[in-house]
């Protein structure tokens, strides 16, 4: 499985990378068929506010891409919201693959 994790409009320090990589390791445990897994970690530009951490998880599964979005006050609410609805999502799809 390969992972690419991106950051957009600013550096993210090591520990909340580390938090990324070993969550999504876990997602090899949902569904053995997944080839690649893009992680984009966005700071959403609003004017003169407070800016909302958006976290994009894509995963790649041969015929099949799983795709979820999520943004909060911070990365690791967001990406908790996001990691959740995509193991649903890889277990629905799982699922369908077995029946």
């Amino acid at each position: 499985m390969n992972i690419n994790i991106q950051t957009v409009h600013f550096d993210a320090d090591e520990k909340l990378l580390d938090f990324v990589e070993k969550k999504i390791q876990k997602l090899a445990t949902f569904h053995d068929r997944i080839t690649k897994v893009d992680v984009f970690l966005k700071l959403d530009n609003l004017v003169h506010a407070i800016k909302d951490k958006v976290v994009e998880i894509n995963i790649h599964i041969p015929r099949n891409n799983c795709f979820v979005k999520s943004s909060s006050k911070s990365f690791e609410d967001s990406f908790e919201h996001a990691f959740e609805s995509i193991t649903n999502q890889l277990k629905k799809k799982k699922e369908k693959l077995a029946a």
